[in-house]
């Protein structure tokens, strides 16, 4: 990932889901897209075509010490769990 205070660039991936519940799509490209490290599927988010502005994390955001962030989807019970 690149610094902070670097220019970076978000990839927006239009879609065809018709359910925000439906992250089948993320969980696949997570699973095949992985080892790329300048993906941080940490921050995978979904919206309404025509309400952009509102997002619904997928995954959990948190940062866990040098192993990334935490595996489990946004809003699950217990404690984190390491993972890419």
């Amino acid at each position: 990932m690149a610094p902070v205070n670097e220019p970076h660039w978000i990839i927006h991936l239009p879609t065809t889901l018709t359910q925000a519940g439906d992250a089948a799509l993320a969980m696949a490209l997570r699973r095949s897209l992985g080892h790329v490290l300048a993906i941080d599927f940490g921050e995978t988010t979904l919206s309404e075509e025509d309400r952009q502005f509102v997002r619904t994390r997928v995954w959990c955001d948190a940062r866990l010490d040098g192993t990334g962030r935490c595996r489990h989807p946004a809003g699950h019970d217990g404690g984190c769990a390491p993972g890419r």
